[in-house]
């Protein structure tokens, strides 16, 4: 597995010959702002002599100063242009990568990762590298660049005075070091600890209408008390633990210490006849600028860090498996679905599903039931290509699937799942989704299929209303545009997984009822949740622990006693539960007495 230094390395890759010139750039502007330093320390050295050419000497110094500062201010602006534009092209560059890859993995890697998930990746952790890229880059090299320069020149001028400069600088940084690597001892805790924080809120706030329905608001609060509790109570150790080290490292790295030494050091040497008084003043001015890159340094380090940990994150999208495309794909006669000894494991160890065999003619209805677990939803998205199958084939037209190319698949398959997703876009976009070149008749004529027209007509702007802001849909209004959707695609294969599961009645019969016209005359494999709704299915599929136990139609399944009948009974049963009249009153038990 690449290391967080080497995708860091790979993302940068296209802008790299604007960040060596970028830093080439702020190289030459930090070596030109160390420049107007020495300049000065330089006329005071030559007015302070006996020299007597000092007067034109002063004239010459203060002109390279002056074309010093003009020739910094010059490349620190091309540095940061640069810089800009090497990040503006890089977060270009990585978004279009990151849909790209996106428009090309399977349909499955999705339903493991929630949206929140590539939104960070595609915004979040691409941002997070700006700060890097457009500053932090730049302020490392002068962090750098102007130490070097400063200390080359302190050399020049006395070495045992640099020396006694740069002793608060060693013993700053060790400090230092030792306070960094108390803080990445303690790293791991942290995270855990805020990961136990924001898990408890995320419950608490989740979970929030079960608490206040059973009374238990105090018990859910106190649990997220707990938590920040502790967490306070990590912190504010941690933070005990380096104040100490960080403060008086800071303490030995201001100027005021570096001053400090100076002037104790130079005394020392002056009184000894050692350094003439004049040759003090390089280190005054010089010395005591040397503390603030260095400490730039410690805290660009941590951009690196989230810049690194960022790039990991964006890398591991950039990479993932991409769903094979055949290169010379075949077009099927027609659309006759074949499972063929079919095999699936989502870990490359335990199988979800071993060796089903199915066919799915034109014209009938196939559903899907077993227990939670059983291989319905795996095997039902295998047909759409959500992942593609370890073992045996799966065939359209005697052609297996993954020869067909993408485009001519979905042209074939459609299908419409109990987790709806509208995009923030009109109603009319969402519609025609399934076919961008759609006219607006098509699209209406697709909703009144669906039975959605006449809620979208009572909205503020009917089809033109965008979805989250002023187009608002219940679960089963939501479902019927996602039908309509596919009404519009009018592919000869529909993949259900039980639209109406969790709709009211009233909404359950209108979807049903959309789900009718969808279905009439296509090939329809459905995941049935409700045995109630598999009752007509031409042929039902029994699942268990991913194998085909049984097959058939309602009556044959019933009349044979199996799996299938025991479950059938367990819903008829399920259907007419009534309270027991020994069953005492929820409300009475509550108070002790009896309703009235």
């Amino acid at each position: 597995m690449a290391t967080e230094e080497a995708v860091l390395g790979e993302i940068l890759r296209p802008i790299k010959g604007k960040l060596r010139l970028a830093v080439a750039a702020q190289t030459v502007s930090a070596i030109a702002g160390v420049v107007p330093f020495i300049a000065i320390a330089e006329l005071g050295r030559v007015l302070l002599s006996d020299h007597a050419d000092r007067s034109d000497r002063a004239w010459t110094i203060t002109a390279v100063a002056v074309g010093a500062l003009l020739v910094r201010l010059a490349f620190m602006l091309a540095a940061g242009a640069l810089s800009h534009f090497a990040d503006n092209e890089l977060q270009s560059h990585i978004r279009r990568s990151l849909v790209a890859r996106l428009a090309r993995v399977p349909l499955g890697w999705f339903s493991e990762r929630n949206s929140g998930t590539v939104k960070k990746a595609v915004q979040d952790d691409v941002d997070a590298m700006h700060h890097m890229i457009a500053h932090s880059i730049l302020e490392m090299t002068s962090a750098t660049v102007v130490p070097v320069v400063s200390l080359a020149y302190l050399f020049w001028v006395d070495w045992r005075m640099t020396l006694v400069t740069i002793a608060p600088l060693v013993v700053g940084l060790g400090l230092y070091s030792v306070t960094m690597a108390q803080m990445a001892k303690h790293l791991p805790d942290y995270d855990r600890a805020m990961g136990e924080i924001n898990g408890s809120a995320v419950e608490f706030v989740q979970g929030v209408a079960v608490v206040k329905t059973f009374g238990q608001t105090h018990r859910a609060h106190q649990k997220f008390r707990d938590a920040a509790d502790d967490f306070a109570a990590f912190f504010l150790s941690w933070v005990r633990s380096t104040v100490r080290s960080k403060a008086v490292a800071e303490m030995v790295l201001s100027p005021i210490a570096v001053l400090l030494a100076v002037v104790t050091g130079g005394a020392f040497l002056v009184t000894g006849g050692g350094l003439a008084g004049v040759d003090l003043l390089p280190f005054a001015l010089l010395g005591v600028g040397l503390t603030a890159p260095v400490l730039a340094l410690f805290y660009a380090s941590y951009e690196l860090r989230f810049a690194k940990a960022a790039a990991a994150r964006v890398g591991d999208v950039l990479h993932a498996e991409e769903l094979p495309v055949a290169r010379e794909p075949l077009s099927p006669s027609g659309n006759h679905v074949s499972y063929q000894g079919v095999r699936f494991s989502y870990d490359g160890e335990k199988e979800a599903l071993s060796g089903i065999d199915l066919d799915l003619a034109p014209g009938t209805v196939t559903a899907l039931v077993g227990p939670s677990g059983s291989g319905k939803s795996t095997l039902a998205t295998l047909l759409p290509r959500f992942g593609d199958v370890t073992g045996g084939s799966i065939t359209i037209g005697g052609v297996d699937i993954r020869d067909i190319a993408l485009d001519d698949l979905y042209r074939r398959v459609a299908f419409v799942f109990q987790d709806v997703r509208l995009t923030q876009t009109s109603v009319a976009d969402n519609i025609r989704m399934a076919r961008p070149d759609a006219s607006r008749e098509d699209v209406i004529a697709a909703a009144r299929a669906a039975c959605v027209h006449d809620v979208i007509e009572a909205l503020p702007r009917g089809y033109d209303s965008v979805v989250g802001e002023d187009a608002r849909f219940s679960g089963g209004q939501a479902q019927r545009v996602s039908i309509a959707r596919a009404v519009l695609a009018d592919t000869p294969i529909i993949v259900l997984d039980e639209a109406a599961a969790y709709a009211d009645p009233q909404s359950e019969a209108e979807v049903q009822e959309a789900l009718s016209g969808l279905t009439r005359g296509k090939i329809v494999l459905m995941i049935a949740h409700r045995l109630s709704t598999v009752v007509e299915a031409d042929r039902i599929v029994v699942l268990e622990n991913g194998e085909l136990i049984e097959s058939g139609t309602h009556a044959e399944l019933v009349a044979r006693e199996g799996r299938y009948a025991r479950m059938w009974h367990a819903h008829e049963r399920s259907t007419v539960w009534q309270p027991r009249r020994s069953d005492p009153d929820p409300a009475a038990a509550r108070t002790g007495g009896t309703r009235r």
